[in-house]
């Protein structure tokens, strides 16, 4: 293993250490052994809070988005793993300003079990809560079983369009009804050419071939659809849209948001080569680009690999989009 670390069970605390000293105005640290991201400050009265939680290693997601107009705060676990019950808990707390709090996360087991369990904890002290999972990752599942999709670079519109309702005063029912039809509107997958390797762990997450590449691999090294010899960014590209695009085709005059993510080792330079394919499909079967996105918003700590997003919008959906929002890694 060659990274720039101390001891690597103390990568999470230092690195967060590293991001508040870095960014004061957006981040501070509170809850159980400092593991509560929030924003500066208390939450604001009447306002709905909206909390996510997940393992490190896939900065921005999910610490990065706490912010204005995004994120109240954030529970996280060490890298790859989920924040605990009371971790979980501190973070609805603080970001309860007397309105209830949404509870927006990716559809993994362990955060589920844990996110129930707080939120059983915080309504017996009159704290309402209300979940809404992200379901995105069109390979891990197919369209019959939706629900047991994973949630990738999807929660990453989740968050921006919920964050935004919230900032207008609407009432819990309101924010969780916007944040789950921006669940619903995005569609997501990936594919990847190298592992990474988690700090405690000292080892690759899996292996593949210096020629291979696997697509619709998980952020966590879960399995794709299929390993292959790399190829062409083109026909990279265009396969992963085909998978998109089977799960929900594009119909003349659907306005798209597209998000060209890395996963972590991937360049701009290369994100670039791909957006272009990205833009002429979805204009060639008649959609029109909203709002693109290209950077490393989604990752999985070195991972050379590439994710797309589509998230579908209607004029609800792209008001909240283009709300102004700003966090240390995205401004609106």
């Amino acid at each position: 293993m060659k990274k720039i670390l101390n001891d690597p069970f103390h990568y999470v605390d230092e690195l967060l250490e590293g991001l508040v000293a870095a960014h004061p105005e957006f981040y501070r640290r509170t809850g159980i052994g400092g593991r509560v991201i929030a924003r500066p400050g208390e939450a604001r009265p009447g306002k709905v809070g909206i909390v996510t939680g997940g393992g490190s290693g896939h900065l921005p997601v999910f610490t990065g988005y706490v912010g204005k107009g995004l994120l109240d705060a954030c529970a996280v676990g060490d890298v790859f793993a989920s924040p605990s019950v009371d971790q979980m808990a501190d973070a609805i707390r603080v970001a309860n300003g007397g309105a209830g709090v949404l509870r927006l996360y990716g559809n993994y087991g362990g955060d589920i079990m844990n996110f129930d369990m707080a939120g059983d904890i915080v309504e017996m002290e009159d704290i309402s809560t209300t979940t809404v999972l992200l379901t995105d990752d069109v390979a891990s599942a197919p369209p019959a079983e939706a629900e047991k999709r994973r949630g990738v670079a999807g929660m990453v519109y989740a968050f921006k369009i919920a964050g935004a309702a919230a900032e207008t005063g609407a009432d819990l029912g309101e924010v969780t009804r916007i944040a789950q039809k921006a669940a619903d509107a995005v569609r997501s997958t990936g594919v990847a050419l190298t592992p990474c390797i988690v700090p405690q762990a000292g080892k690759p997450t899996f292996s593949i071939a210096e020629d291979e590449m696997e697509i619709g691999m998980g952020i966590h090294g879960e399995p794709g659809v299929r390993v292959g010899k790399l190829e062409p960014a083109d026909r990279i590209a265009g396969e992963m849209i085909d998978m998109i695009l089977k799960d929900r085709p594009i119909r003349p005059g659907d306005r798209i948001s597209p998000l060209v993510n890395s996963l972590g080792a991937t360049p701009p330079e290369e994100l670039y080569i791909l957006y272009r394919t990205v833009k002429q499909r979805i204009e060639a079967a008649g959609g029109e680009i909203v709002m693109p996105l290209v950077g490393r918003y989604a990752t999985s700590m070195e991972m050379v690999g590439v994710s797309f997003t589509f998230c579908w919008l209607d004029e609800e959906l792209e008001t909240y989009l283009k709300a102004p929002a700003e966090c240390a890694f995205w401004r609106v």
